[in-house]
């Protein structure tokens, strides 16, 4: 394995700049130091989002319509399970977490990708070893994470999902409900095609994996109301101060556009899918109203009769309630209208970054 160069400590990239080192952390440079006069349009990108419950990969290649989706990997890690109490990645979450990310190095190699990026999000910011974390997974996988900042994480969040915003809208109110961290951003609506502008933002330290946490699974229907209204009550005043700021702002109208598995599954809920299919809940438009009562009814819910909702299932039982809390709380600080759903995000921030940087960047995916 060549020299390793730092990427978690020491002198920093910018924030968003690709790994010098290629998809596990060698091998490529950028187009403009190596004086590339025509752009690689056959090349394969890598895009790798290592959050507090998933670990999720993207492989694409750019295409007239932005880019195509070559290779894909998600596993629930549950990277930051404990984090909340000991302020430290526990030893079986890191096993788990390092696991997928050998996959992840096995499909990056197979696919002979030669430019990508990996970040690190919550858990590994907020982990007393969560550098410690970085290294080991380097020295195992040869994967180089970046441990990127909250408004790093909000900024690839928008640009992945932003050409879902109607330009002819009022300023777009986009949510990321995370693991460990829940981030709100007023963009302003503009072409698909060029950068968003971010007019404000706000992260909040609660996640599903956080949020959740903080209660037990109660077995009765009383315990588990009251332990949703005491998560209800975590969220409320981070929403509250930023409508505050949006208020300030002589705002009285955002359109809402959600990104993450919260979001997407409970869409596919709500839509009374059998399964979960991106084709009908990427870019799907759901009513306030009845979203906000399908989280309280699914937040009430047993974790046995959670498991059993289509789209649900025993992987996301636990969570869900969680993120049905934050989701609520967001939606009762806006009510009305539509949610437009984004199945994309971060990854496919990246990916467009990555792509523009390198000159083969065609449109918006």
């Amino acid at each position: 394995m060549p020299a390793r160069t730092e990427t978690a400590r020491g002198p920093q990239r910018p924030p968003d700049a690709p790994s010098p080192r290629g998809p596990l952390g060698h091998g490529a440079r950028e187009p403009a130091a190596q004086g590339l006069a025509q752009p690689r349009r056959g090349r394969s990108y890598g895009a790798l989002d290592l959050g507090t419950n998933n670990c999720r990969l993207l492989i694409a290649r750019p295409s007239p319509d932005g880019f195509t989706v070559v290779d894909a990997y998600s596993r629930v890690v549950r990277l930051g399970e404990g984090l909340l109490e000991s302020g430290r990645l526990s030893e079986a979450a890191m096993d788990r977490t390092v696991a997928a990310l050998a996959a992840c190095a096995d499909k990056l190699a197979r696919r002979d990708v030669r430019l990508t990026r990996n970040v690190a999000t919550e858990a590994c910011r907020r982990a007393s070893n969560g550098r410690a974390f970085v290294e080991r997974v380097y020295q195992e996988t040869g994967i180089a994470l970046d441990i990127i900042s909250a408004a790093e994480e909000a900024r690839l969040a928008v640009l992945g999902c932003h050409v879902l915003i109607d330009t002819a809208g009022p300023p777009a109110l986009v949510f990321d409900i995370g693991g460990g961290s829940t981030e709100l951003m007023l963009v302003e609506p503009g072409p698909s095609a060029g950068t968003p502008a971010i007019l404000d933002w706000i992260s909040m330290p609660w996640g599903v994996v956080s949020l959740a946490e903080t209660e037990p699974q109660w077995p009765s229907a009383e315990g588990r109301l009251a332990a949703y209204e005491r998560m209800l009550a975590q969220v409320r005043p981070w929403t509250q101060r930023f409508a505050a700021r949006l208020a300030a702002r002589g705002l009285g109208d955002v359109q809402l556009l959600g990104t993450s598995g919260t979001i997407t599954t409970l869409a596919s809920v709500q839509l009374g899918l059998p399964g979960y299919d991106r084709r009908r809940v990427d870019g799907c438009a759901v009513a306030t109203a009845e979203l906000a009562a399908l989280c309280r009814s699914i937040g009430l819910r047993s974790v046995a009769e959670r498991a059993r909702i289509a789209c649900v299932g025993p992987d996301r039982a636990e969570l869900i309630v969680a993120g049905c809390a934050i989701l609520e709380a967001i939606l009762s600080q806006w009510p009305g209208g539509q949610v437009r759903v984004a199945d994309r995000g971060i990854r496919e921030g990246i990916l467009r970054t990555l792509m523009g940087r390198d000159g083969t960047w065609m449109a918006a995916a």
